[in-house]
């Protein structure tokens, strides 16, 4: 029978993603077939498998780090947010549509076989599953019908361990506090608690530790300390999004849309020496970027209204006149052409103006494009010339389908995984786009890019040594809380002995 664990936080960002990565390549790396496992995600940053399904990354990351290709299974419920009280539902890498709040949780007992077929085919293939849990528990309003938590711990009979986060503060109460709200079944499920993200001497804890134990009669299975990994993270809380890129010769600065999605389309450009990427979400702070990037979005038509009304639209135009070259990607990618126009009422109807830099103009249309793709980068000019003849890979999702003018040059020409060819995007002179998600990763794409921009700038930079470790950093990670917790103590929980 297939074994499995379970990481429930006591709070959303506590580190259960980053522990369930950690977790999945130390069991592969002592010879499980191990894969992930999240019932239901919420994140903006998604990513196309390879016959065009769409998952969370988080749960990408995890399969990466266990050696094995994404699947939807792994992530068979994924909510990207639309606005504060809805989101889009998609079930295993299929749009089924917008609901409110309300309406998914009257939905949601519905989706439980889908959950239950999704865990089974996956356990049917895989010696262990390590699963992670979503939010708290310990939400008392929302625990009838759960299906992430405790609940999909009962359907598949998971030990749990509970993490939860001391750099916020108040780490023994959310751990005690989360143990006690949950009924006694419940609690008996919890194998072990964690400490994250700790920052200094542990035995000053320990005092603290021995009371806890005493007190939710659970063992602390460890303390993982804070420490950054270059890791893609899930979710809009990441702490990449920052403002600062002090020091750096080249600045490459994001528009922080309302509505970001899939941030980790630039963590590339992040690991060129002599690059800083940073987050902007006023005026001022583009003023001195010598690359400007309209990221992707969720909701086009509303981060397009916040962009002229916050003002950042006109900064940009300012600097795009003064010679600043300017990218956009996927939603950015829309943003930047004459016109964006919604007849199916997919974003709330209507037509807006773009900010006229692309001759472009972009439909909303029901169906969503999601496919992995790969090709090369057009004879492009201006400050991205050095990128012309370059292979690409990455992945599309997007809703819309956008037209060029006749005489207008595309981005890339492209072929997506199904053999279809795309002649993708659109150039004009300092200013591209393309709806690649991931068009940084490919060797040696975001160097030149950086030395495009710096030579540009009339600086001279080395890009060498800039290089996608993502395997090393697993294994830095695996190491980090192979140290930190009582692996022998899980190893007997994941066997079935207390």
């Amino acid at each position: 029978m297939t074994k499995c664990i379970m990481v429930q936080g006591t709070c959303s960002n506590a580190g259960k993603s980053l522990l369930c990565t950690a977790l999945c390549r130390i069991f592969r790396q002592q010879g499980y077939r191990v894969a992930p496992f999240k019932a239901q995600n919420m994140a903006l940053n998604s990513f196309i498998t390879a016959d065009g399904g769409e998952m969370g990354r988080a749960q990408v990351v995890q399969a990466e780090a266990a050696g094995i290709a994404p699947d939807v299974r792994m992530n068979p419920i994924l909510l990207k947010p639309t606005s504060d009280t809805g989101s889009q539902v998609i079930v295993l890498g299929e749009v089924r549509g917008d609901r409110t709040a309300r309406e998914y949780w009257g939905d949601k007992k519905a989706l439980l076989p889908v959950v239950a077929q999704a865990y089974d085919s996956l356990a049917a293939e895989h010696d262990l599953i390590v699963i992670e849990g979503a939010g708290s528990p310990a939400e008392i309003n929302l625990k009838q019908d759960d299906i992430v938590n405790m609940g999909l711990a009962k359907l598949v009979d998971a030990p749990v361990l509970l993490v939860g986060d001391i750099d916020r503060g108040g780490v023994f109460a959310s751990l005690y506090g989360t143990v006690k709200l949950l009924e006694a079944d419940e609690q008996a499920r919890i194998r072990g608690l964690i400490i994250n993200k700790f920052r200094g001497d542990v035995a000053i804890l320990r005092p603290g530790l021995a009371q806890l134990e005493a007190l939710t009669g659970k063992p602390v299975l460890g303390v993982v300390p804070y420490e950054r990994f270059d890791i893609d993270d899930e979710d809009s809380l990441s702490a990449r999004l920052g403002h600062s890129a002090r020091g750096a010769a080249v600045r490459i600065a994001v528009v922080r849309l309302p509505r970001l999605s899939n941030f980790t389309d630039f963590s590339a450009l992040s690991r060129v020496p002599g690059a800083g990427v940073y987050y902007a979400d006023r005026p001022a702070q583009l003023a001195d970027a010598d690359l400007l990037i309209v990221p992707g979005t969720k909701s086009t038509m509303a981060d397009l209204k916040w962009l002229r009304e916050s003002g950042m639209e006109a900064q940009i135009l300012k600097q795009h006149a003064a010679g600043t070259p300017v990218l956009g990607i996927c939603g950015g990618y829309q943003m930047l052409g004459r016109t964006v126009s919604d007849p199916v009422n997919t974003e709330g109807g209507g037509q807006l103006r773009g900010l006229g830099l692309l001759p472009v103009d972009t439909v909303f249309c029901p169906r969503k494009t999601t496919a992995q793709a790969q090709g090369t980068v057009g004879a492009l000019s201006g400050a991205f010339a050095t990128l012309a003849g370059a292979a690409v890979t990455g992945y599309e999702i997007h809703m819309g389908e956008t037209t060029r003018d006749p005489a207008a040059q595309p981005f890339a020409a492209l072929r997506r995984a199904d053999g279809t060819a795309v002649a993708d995007g659109c150039q004009a002179g300092d200013v591209c786009g393309t709806y690649l998600h991931g068009v940084f990763d490919a060797p040696g794409v975001a160097q030149a890019l950086v030395q495009a921009l710096a030579a540009h700038k009339g600086v001279s930079l080395t890009t060498a040594g800039a290089a996608d470790d993502r395997q090393a950093q697993y294994d830095r990670l695996a190491d980090t809380v192979r140290r930190s917790l009582d692996m022998e103590q899980i190893m007997r929980i994941v066997e079935g002995n207390r």
